[in-house]
């Protein structure tokens, strides 16, 4: 009866317990029959047993691939917006390096994200933004307020969420300079901080290389909320929530830090120390960039580092052979042009908030709303 298995077989072929294969029976998944020689045994349907094999790998590779996805995986969403390839960062299909170079601003680049769609209709009369602390306070209440009282994007039309993204770019900028203006968005910041031409100008090159990198943290916050039919600004405010975390955006602070160390021993010694407690060196290295971050190359190359910065890059690099990632350049820039201490993380968020937007408009015009599946591993229900 080559259709027909013993128990011992179907138990290891299925991974599974005595008590689990007469529950299968009793369900009516795996059919069973008396055996032929022996009353008190039976058999069972193979075929029955080759289709649960058959569902439960199935299962558990879906199950695999999804946490692996999740953390450093493969990309979990169709996007046509950007990509990291050939260790390049790409804006649909353009090296980021080489529009950086070609001096685009980051209004320019938000309307490439959103496919060359919508510009600012440029009001005469825009509201002063919020009184706060901080640049990074002022930005959550904007976005917050924003939220508030604007209706969810779901069903609006494209050309109309593209031209509310650009508008919504404008305030962000508003926000994190402290001021309403006009211009780009970097002359707008150099105007805040005192910056001069060239200042301004690796301003707005920063602002480029930062705009949007695939599905990191932040921006699969801003495409779950988008996916609900949330507005542009609850999706932008859901993208620096989760970029306002340390290992995020706030990983400027933790690159700070090390060069601290770095100014009260010297470079060498701090990287020593770091090394022998098996401690991380922020600012350097990235898992996506093997051969080293293209967007702090491309940074980098753009400005003179001080001495201490240009002594710490060389001395980690050497000791541990990893290449300097955007963190490292952010604080370099920002010690180079005496930038405020938040300087970093406002930038970042100001970029990252043309990318959360092209995200959320292009998340929205699937239709989908994006609800994983957690992989139960607690304590048994009903036990």
């Amino acid at each position: 009866m080559t259709d027909w298995l013993e128990a011992d077989q179907v138990l290891e072929r299925l991974g599974i317990r005595p008590q689990t294969l007469y529950a299968y029976v009793s369900r009516g998944r795996i059919e069973a029959a008396a055996h032929p020689r022996d009353p008190r045994r039976s058999l069972y349907r193979a075929s029955d047993v080759a289709a649960l094999a058959q569902k439960k790998a199935r299962g558990r590779r879906a199950a695999d691939v999804a946490a692996e996805a999740i953390a450093w995986g493969e990309p979990v969403l169709p996007s046509a917006i950007t990509t990291v390839a050939g260790g390049r960062l790409w804006y649909r299909g353009r090296d980021v390096a080489t529009l950086a170079d070609q001096g685009l601003t980051l209004e320019n680049i938000g309307r490439l994200l959103r496919g060359g769609h919508g510009a600012a209709l440029k009001s005469s009369r825009r509201p002063e933004p919020p009184a706060a602390d901080s640049a990074r306070a002022r930005l959550f209440l904007t976005l917050a307020a924003r939220a508030g009282r604007e209706p969810p994007a779901r069903g609006r039309a494209p050309l109309a969420l593209a031209m509310e993204a650009a508008d919504l770019l404008e305030a962000v900028v508003d926000a994190a300079a402290g001021l309403t203006g006009e211009g780009p968005a970097h002359l707008r910041f150099a105007a805040a901080w005192g910056l001069d031409a060239d200042g301004a100008d690796l301003v707005r090159r920063t602002l480029v290389l930062l705009a949007d990198h695939e599905l990191n943290a932040s921006t699969f916050a801003a495409r779950v909320a988008a996916s609900t039919g949330a507005s542009l600004s609850a999706a932008c405010l859901a993208g620096l929530s989760a970029l306002s975390g340390p290992l995020h955006g706030g990983m400027a602070a933790r690159v700070e830090a090390f060069v601290e160390e770095a100014e009260r021993r010297d470079p060498s010694q701090a990287v020593l120390a770091r090394l022998a407690r098996g401690a991380a060196m922020p600012g350097f290295g990235h898992p996506l960039y093997p051969d080293g971050d293209p967007r702090a190359a491309a940074l980098l190359s753009a400005f003179t580092a001080p001495a201490l910065l240009a002594e710490l890059r060389t001395t980690t690099e050497t000791a541990t052979g990893l290449p300097p990632n955007i963190d490292f350049a952010l604080v370099s820039l920002a010690r180079t042009l005496k930038l405020p201490p938040d300087a970093p993380f406002i930038l970042f968020a100001t970029a990252r908030s043309a990318g959360w937007m092209a995200h959320a408009i292009e998340q929205l015009q699937t239709g989908r709303l994006i609800r994983p599946r957690a992989r139960y591993v607690g304590e048994i229900p009903g036990v």
